[in-house]
């Protein structure tokens, strides 16, 4: 079971940083759907068939939400390029809460997560309908260094779409490819369509039954103070 919250906590990571956004002159309104692989997992079949495998992510102006279900709780993620803040929603059994991040929360987290270094690849390859390119992030985190592949498009969205993300916020386009690893597992999103649709305005907004809180306040109330 700690294995599965430990996926539980990286997926949510996931779901905080995997952003789009439209690009100038080249409006997108619509859904990308990505399929979640685990390469070189350690897990048990069983223990795999409680984890996700697909995200979605949905684009209206300057606004993207993000939605992941995995056993037990559905996780939603949605985004303001404009004001550069997030609020994510989480739905635990039945029970609803709804976590604020102001502009100034995800500069600080950003920065917490240690130094990067981009290494930009001639590699391109076509995902989900769109050529993309490569790139290595490197992260110095305190000596300990990991890296992180991924593969972008500037079709669907730009920089600003990665300003809550603190592994790939130097990437001047939208991951349509990539990566995301901790000590124990290592997650493979890959984009497997884009469909461009009109999209309600309410899908971006906070429901009424759920109940604002802080972070610290959630992991307190789960006993998830220790990583």
């Amino acid at each position: 079971m700690r294995k599965v919250l430990q996926v539980s906590a990286i997926l949510i990571f996931a779901v905080l940083y995997c952003s789009f956004n439209t690009s100038a002159g080249k409006p997108f309104e619509g859904v990308i759907t990505y399929k979640i692989t685990y390469p070189d997992s350690k897990f048990s079949e069983s223990q795999l068939a409680m984890f996700p495998k697909v995200l979605t992510v949905s684009v209206k102006g300057s606004k993207s939400r993000t939605d992941l279900q995995m056993s037990g709780m559905t996780t939603v993620e949605i985004s303001d390029y404009t004001d550069k803040t997030s609020v994510s929603l989480l739905n635990m059994m039945g029970q609803k809460y709804a976590i604020k991040q102001t502009t100034a929360e995800i500069e600080s987290k950003n920065a917490a997560e240690g130094t990067t270094t981009v290494e930009q690849s001639n590699e391109t390859k076509v995902v989900a309908g769109y050529t993309c390119k490569k790139v290595v992030v490197t992260v110095n985190d305190d000596g300990a260094k990991s890296t992180f592949e991924a593969w972008y498009t500037s079709e669907l969205g730009s920089k600003q779409a990665n300003f809550n993300n603190p592994l790939y916020k130097d990437i001047d386009g939208a991951l349509l490819e990539f990566l995301m690893k901790n000590r124990e597992v290592t997650m493979k999103f890959t984009a497997t369509s884009v469909e461009k649709k009109s999209l309600p305005a309410k899908d971006f907004e906070i429901p009424s039954d759920y109940t604002l809180t802080t972070q610290d306040e959630l992991k307190s109330k789960f006993g998830g103070g220790n990583e």
